[in-house]
């Protein structure tokens, strides 16, 4: 598949697909790391807004000032290119947690390609049931195109999220997401850059960004022992963000 055939698909899974944004369970931009086949791996995702929205976005809803979210994901390489997750959602609020909040089941897919330079492309899908505290709806799925490319010590990936509702009005919007990495090879087992979640709203009514939210972070990525660490402080672009919210994701293989 060449380049252009490439930027169809993450074009045409934008177009195809609704809405469900949150200072999630996970923030991550997903790259072309897999587990080895046979293995297992465990992934331990953990944010906190320190400066939010002291208001739910819908009635039963956590208000996202303060609220801490802790996320087990738990993941099995199937073969050299794909990789079959379980995510466990808690949430600790003021005066609410700790609460288990649900669970989501993902199928992840990367072409085959050379991991030291030049592109990659594969696809993420999710389903997933949730507590009305973190969801309005209780079934939801995603669609996330993952594009990138690494040249010497720079690695750029792509995500376009398309999330929906399986449940409630059949007629709930499909909602997008472009999520973006840069990131800079200090040295081995060391990066530095920045990631970038943005909302854009109902596929059929894109735009209107700055009513969205829309979050830049300052992150680090560190090999520590046989620990993967991402971690990283986020600051809001738009009235529509959480103000600052601080993650960090402790990555472990078997």
């Amino acid at each position: 598949m060449n380049f252009a055939q490439r930027a169809l698909v993450v074009v045409l899974a934008i177009w195809h697909c609704p809405m469900a944004w949150c200072a999630g369970d996970e923030i991550q931009v997903y790259l072309d790391d897999l587990t080895k086949p046979g293995h297992f791996g465990a992934d331990l995702h953990n944010n906190f807004v320190i400066q939010g929205s002291r208001t739910p976005d819908y009635a039963g809803g956590l208000a996202p000032n303060h609220t801490y979210r802790f996320t087990p994901e738990f993941y099995y390489g199937l073969s050299p290119t794909m990789e079959l997750g379980l995510y466990l959602l808690t949430t600790t609020a003021p005066g609410t947690g700790p609460n288990y909040d649900g669970q989501k089941l993902r199928f992840k897919y990367i072409a085959p390609h050379d991991e030291t330079q030049g592109s990659f492309w594969g696809i993420n899908i999710e389903i997933g049931k949730t507590s009305h505290r973190v969801s309005e709806v209780p079934w939801n799925a995603q669609v996330k195109g993952i594009y990138g490319f690494r040249t010497g010590p720079w690695t750029v990936g792509f995500n376009a999220n398309l999330d929906w509702s399986l449940s409630g009005s059949p007629n709930s919007p499909v909602a997008a997401e472009f999520d973006t990495k840069v990131a800079y090879s200090v040295k081995e087992g060391l990066d530095l850059g920045f990631e970038s979640y943005n909302e854009l709203g109902p596929v059929r009514h894109i735009g209107q960004f700055n009513t969205l939210g829309q979050t830049l972070y300052a992150v680090i990525d560190a090999d520590i022992g046989k620990v993967a660490l991402n971690a990283g402080i986020g600051r809001g672009l738009t009235a529509a963000s959480d103000r600052w919210v601080l993650k960090f994701i402790l990555g472990f293989q078997y």
